[in-house]
């Protein structure tokens, strides 16, 4: 062995062993050196946890509403301690059952197709020709992810108008926004349309990363479109649609507020009351700010829960996890 390859092993020797009594120091140590070390990336990084240390972290000082009868005059301490009330009022109100149907069929339709239609649009535009013509395609799909939600709601109405709108004459003289059986639908296709195209530029962004060599190799083989795109693109994005789903698993009942608020109306109100529109209601709208908050923080806590169910789950079937 050569001097400066002895030398190499004993510098590589020495790296090992720092890292290795870095791990071993208790983590306020280990902490504390990162940041004597590293100080100029904490400073870069110091606004953006200042901005979710202010708005996200200390608002949660008022969690504390859910176990009390809030009294305003005397701030969100002052009220007396009534403990898990507002969640048993919650539990054993007529409209809990409803409420959590509706919000789970809206929510998982819209997971599953919002999950499953970025990734074929993906695979199907990264199979397209020619640059030009994949790059008018991106712009067209995703394009409407740019429209407001009013305006979408608005769309809705008037399509799905008896007699004028364009789908309306399909229907009939019966309006789909008055039946509560179809807002979960309607809530779902609306959304695919309104942000596939967006969803899928994370996929394409993970295929243009394929070695063209795989696609050579396979057209040797003699595999068509369908082949290349189940055995080359799709083990490409697996790990990134998986990241997603997890992520995705922890806003499960955060059904869009906005825009279940504009669809609603008293005949299709059966069908569309969620969480989110319950909570205004109560909270807001009705002054009942502890019952609010209760209400608020079970749906923080299922979320919670399916977020690391679905990561863990990630964990043990594929090796890949966000935590």
């Amino acid at each position: 062995m050569t001097a400066k390859r002895v030398v190499a092993v004993a510098g590589e020797g020495g790296v090992v062993d720092n890292i290795q009594a870095r791990r071993s120091m208790p983590v306020p140590r280990r902490i504390g050196w990162h940041m004597r070390h590293y100080w100029q990336l904490w400073l870069m990084a110091l606004p953006a946890m200042l901005f979710v240390a202010l708005f996200a972290y200390v608002p949660m000082y008022g969690i504390q509403l859910a176990f009390r009868d809030f009294e305003p005059a005397k701030g969100l301490t002052g009220g007396q301690w009534v403990g898990l009330k507002y969640f048993n009022q919650f539990f054993t109100s007529p409209m809990f059952a409803s409420t959590m149907i509706n919000t789970f069929t809206i929510s998982l339709g819209t997971l599953v197709l919002g999950f499953i239609m970025p990734i074929i649009l993906a695979l199907l535009v990264n199979q397209l020709g020619t640059r030009r013509f994949k790059g008018f395609v991106q712009t067209i799909t995703y394009m409407p992810h740019f429209i407001s939600t009013v305006v979408i709601v608005a769309m809705l109405n008037i399509f799905l108008t008896p007699g004028t709108g364009l789908i309306g004459r399909m229907l009939g003289h019966s309006n789909a926004m008055d039946n509560p059986g179809a807002i979960a639908p309607i809530y779902w296709l609306s959304e695919v349309w309104q942000h596939c195209g967006w969803n899928a530029i994370i996929y394409l962004a993970a295929l243009s990363s394929v070695d063209l060599s795989l696609y050579e190799a396979a057209k040797i083989d003699g595999a068509g479109r369908l082949q290349l795109i189940l055995h080359v693109d799709l083990p490409t994005i697996m790990p990134t649609c998986v990241i997603l789903l997890i992520m995705n698993m922890g806003s499960v009942l955060n059904v869009g507020f906005e825009k279940v608020w504009l669809m609603q109306n008293a005949m299709n109100l059966p069908g569309s009351e969620v969480i989110s529109t319950y909570t205004f209601k109560i909270g807001i709208q009705s002054f009942q700010f502890s019952y609010g908050t209760a209400i608020g923080l079970f749906n923080t806590i299922i979320n919670f829960a399916f977020l690391i169910l679905a990561n863990w789950i990630s964990q043990r079937v594929s090796d890949t996890s966000v935590f």
